[in-house]
């Protein structure tokens, strides 16, 4: 398949450095996109990149992903109002393992010549000390030339550290070493990179005489103009311990009609036939969110497992009714807390529940869900009152911790959206 044609079709080229297109038709091609190690894990906001990297190598083409152990002590500029914090060097380390093993579920590292690549240019820049840098590299590059990019004309009234003003000289010898040393000949990434992007070029051009490439993406936004990726509880993460495979299943279910367009050719492997298909289904019946339910099978499916995307499902299931008991008890417990999140919960003495407890005394005593036994026994007799998704048929029966979930919670159900969370302890 010819990449740069699959990257337009998917919406997901902003600049092309002319000749770019034909390298890549050329021959087998190296290229790069470099990945910010701020934290152990990404981002949907990274996936776009990682989707890049996925389809270069399904093209033919070898990959490689650069995580900066060193930009990240320094930071980068780009889109920001204020510098960031720099890294220890033990925290990048600790960040560099999460993310590469985040990488190895998208990228081939093993498949012979277009094999994926990961390095840390943390490698190249440990021995090279300031005026080595400065005279071999610094003297290539003006400061007119360097003031003239965007990410640093943004930040001249405000304030800008000779840290950051100098980081798209550290990201462009980047380019020139991997040039140098692995023959890669593209360098990938967000539209906001252009600048420091093209400042690599500029210096494979003028260190070495050679000849490089660039290619960005557009800058993901939301159709109501909000922040790609971001949620009330902040980012939405790859990894399961940030962010729970049931909200990450959410964020796209949740996503508008227009988003779901956009994003199921962006994050997804299905082929032009089967998006184009699976929008005009969805435009003949929009009440069925064809595209929403299919981007958030195939991505969380991509980013976690079938059997997560499975547990996912179950979960959202017994939120709107239809979920049952045995769905329910396969949940852990991350995944319940994340289900039922904000609920009430009430706290009660696990002995209590190992005695056995009478429901008119746990719900109506113990708890408070309902305000008297009077209206509990009134709402069991009208089949409004559910403990872990089975009604509850008599004011006679007795609770105990058979009826524990994770051996510690119970969850109780009036009417059909009320939900209360009971916690042994």
């Amino acid at each position: 398949m010819n990449f740069v044609e699959e990257l337009k079709w998917r919406g997901m080229i902003h600049d092309v450095m002319p000749g770019s297109e034909e390298q890549f038709q050329k021959e087998m091609t190296s290229a790069y996109i470099g990945f910010d190690p701020t934290a152990d894990s990404l981002h949907i906001g990274s996936l776009v990149q990682i989707m890049i990297l996925v389809h270069l190598q399904r093209s033919g083409h070898k990959p490689y992903a650069l995580v900066g152990g060193a930009t990240g002590m320094v930071g980068d500029p780009s889109g920001r109002s204020e510098e960031r914090n720099l890294l220890s060097k033990e925290v990048l380390e600790f960040n560099l393992a999460g993310i590469k093993k985040q990488l190895e579920k998208f990228l081939d590292f093993n498949c012979g010549a277009n094999s994926a690549v990961m390095v840390n240019n943390y490698d190249w820049f440990k021995q090279y000390n300031f005026l080595d840098f400065i005279r071999d590299v610094g003297k290539h590059i003006t400061v007119n030339y360097m003031l003239a990019k965007d990410s640093v004309q943004k930040r001249l009234e405000s304030g800008m550290s000779f840290t950051e003003f100098t980081y798209q000289l550290v990201q462009g010898y980047d380019f020139y070493h991997l040039y140098k040393n692995h023959n890669c000949k593209v360098q990938l990434g967000g539209s906001d990179q252009w600048g420091n992007i093209v400042t690599g070029t500029e210096l494979i051009r003028r260190m070495d005489g050679g000849q490089a490439w660039a290619i960005t993406t557009p800058l993901i936004k939301k159709a109501d103009g909000s922040k790609f990726g971001k949620t009330a509880e902040g980012n939405v993460w790859l990894d399961p311990e940030r962010t729970s495979p049931y909200k990450f299943y959410q964020y796209w279910i949740n996503a508008s009609d227009e988003d779901a367009e956009n994003y199921i050719k962006i994050f997804t492997l299905l082929s032009k036939e089967e998006v184009e298909k699976l929008i005009e289904e969805h435009k003949q019946a929009p009440h069925l969110r064809i595209l929403q339910k299919r981007l958030a099978e195939e991505v969380t499916t991509l980013v976690h497992s079938k059997e997560d995307l499975q547990s996912a499902i179950e979960a959202s299931d017994i939120l709107f009714g239809k979920g049952t008991t045995e769905s329910l008890q396969r949940m852990d417990e991350k995944t319940i807390l994340s289900v039922f999140e904000g609920v009430p919960m009430f706290d009660v003495e696990k002995s209590k529940i190992a005695a056995g407890i009478n429901v008119l005394d746990l719900l109506a005593i113990d708890t408070q869900i309902f305000p008297s036994k009077g209206e509990l026994r009134r709402t069991i007799q009208g089949g409004g009152v559910s403990i872990n998704k089975q009604k509850i048929e008599g004011e006679e029966i007795t609770i105990n911790t058979d009826r524990l979930l994770n051996g510690k919670y119970i969850l109780v159900q009036k009417g059909k959206k009320n939900y209360y969370l009971i916690k042994a302890i």
